[in-house]
């Protein structure tokens, strides 16, 4: 397996190559975002960690070039900042994961350990699954409205189908973290609130056929009429 980690604290870096050549991984350093673009193009990776401040290009600059490019290989976010806003713009560009420090490596090794199996799992996936005129091609990871393509970000993506596959079933917002991020996490409430504001402004906003509702203290579905 090898894993592409972008981190400007020489020390921290070389620790965590260091941890995960341990344990068979093949761990590739860089102190520049623009760099590790660079060779992302010209190199096939498992998974990707990025640190958010660092030279060249930021961490989230950097997740958002790669995914306009890969969609599939998962991105941990590693970095200082924890506030909401930070995390829900990594979210919004295409993380599959944010992980503070100071950090247990251990803890890191699991998040990683999740996400591979995530991506090894096969996936039953349909050609298309259709909803009054929504259609989302699992995929291609492609959604139409009105013979229309959306553009989500991989994230948004996920939600979308995960609330395509309930078949009109509401999912409260714990089932939705749990499974956008395959383990427990504290996830505030208010980040699942605002994925799915994101997910209305791009799929309903322009349509008077409104496809997301909320049931009140339950959680969120997606159906053609409540």
């Amino acid at each position: 397996m090898k894993i592409l980690l972008l981190e400007d604290d020489f020390t921290l870096s070389k620790e965590i190559a260091t941890f995960f050549t341990s344990k068979s991984y093949e761990c590739t350093p860089f102190y520049d975002g623009l760099l590790l673009v660079k060779k992302y193009k010209a190199n096939a990776y498992d998974l990707i960690i990025l640190d958010i401040n660092v030279p060249g290009k930021n961490g989230i600059e950097v997740c958002k070039a790669i995914r306009e490019l890969d969609k599939k290989t998962p991105i941990i976010m590693l970095t200082a900042f924890s506030e909401i806003e930070d995390k829900l713009s990594s979210f919004e560009n295409g993380a599959d994961d944010y992980l503070v420090k100071p950090f247990h490596f251990d803890e890191l090794y699991a998040r990683v350990i999740a996400l591979l199996r995530r991506k090894d799992i096969p996936q039953q996936t349909k050609d298309k699954i259709s909803i009054h005129n929504l259609d989302i091609f699992e995929t291609e990871m492609k959604v139409f409205r009105s013979d229309e393509e959306i553009k989500l970000t991989p994230k948004e993506f996920k939600l979308l189908l995960t609330l395509a596959n309930a078949n009109g079933n509401v999912l409260s917002k714990q089932f939705i973290a749990e499974k956008l991020w395959d383990y427990h996490i504290e996830t505030n409430q208010n980040t699942i609130e605002v994925y799915i504001n994101f997910l209305r402004k791009k799929i309903d906003k322009d349509h008077p056929v409104k496809l997301i509702h909320t049931k009140i203290g339950y959680g969120y579905y997606l159906k053609e009429s409540e």
